[in-house]
């Protein structure tokens, strides 16, 4: 993660530093996916029910979960339609993990319900992270070349940001930012998050830099365009367009 968000979309790996949020009950099954998710790179978070999920997934800001179907309590269903009520949460790609064959009205459901994919038990190592990387290629804005969101254009390839076909200077941390918050549109960002993100492994003290720079990034954005990165009181940031 040294070096900022951009050098490591540059390296076009779609595990490293990537968050997999994996919820299921059988200890075994997550023991055994860490293994297979760690060796490609990828930040392994374990929850045990769909509660714990819910949970880590507002914390963490996964970029994928793997969800088992047959939870206790609230099962992968449920949690599906949960997660994808929640704005903050629902553009987060779900893969679910079902113990057997399951019967096409099931995978309707759940591809109704917010699912991206499904993986049978037991599965293989490579089959995993082949689907885990095909569902984040789909999924990744950052992948074009120019995103535009509202009056904001990012040409990621020149690294040039314009307004209304006007271009905006930016320092490479206020770039990287913008890139941020513009791939993740929608979503609210903790500040850890977004420290993490840009600043990776960087020796800087405290996350109050994220505001310091994003004060500076609202400035160079115009008042017309700076509303649309908003404060979200005592949780982080979210970037919204009208």
């Amino acid at each position: 993660m040294k070096g900022g968000i951009l050098n490591y979309k540059m390296k076009e790996k779609y595990s490293l530093g990537k968050k997999v949020l994996v919820i299921d009950d059988e200890k075994f099954i997550l023991r055994l996916i860490e293994e297979f998710i760690k060796k490609e790179g990828f930040i392994f978070i374990p929850a045990y029910s769909a509660e714990e999920g819910l949970k880590k997934a507002k914390e963490e800001m996964p970029d994928i979960i793997l969800l088992d179907i047959m939870l206790p309590g609230i099962n992968g269903f449920e949690f599906c339609r949960i997660l994808k009520k929640d704005r903050s949460l629902k553009g987060i790609p779900i893969i679910m993990l079902t113990g057997k064959a399951i019967e096409t009205q099931h995978k309707v459901q759940g591809l109704t319900d917010g699912a991206d994919d499904y993986i049978i038990k037991p599965f293989e190592g490579r089959e995993l992270i082949a689907r885990i990387k095909a569902v984040l290629r789909r999924h990744q804005v950052q992948q074009q070349d120019v995103i535009k969101k509202g009056r904001i254009v990012i040409d990621i390839n020149n690294f040039t940001v314009s307004i209304d076909k006007k271009q905006v200077k930016l320092r490479p941390k206020e770039f990287d930012l913008l890139y941020l918050f513009m791939t993740k549109s929608g979503r609210v960002l903790p500040r850890s998050y977004i420290f993490e993100s840009v600043w990776g492994d960087e020796y800087i003290e405290g996350t109050r830099t994220v505001d310091v720079h994003i004060r500076r990034l609202r400035k160079k954005l115009g008042p017309k365009t700076a509303k649309y990165i908003r404060t979200v009181e005592g949780k982080g940031y979210i970037f919204e367009t009208p």
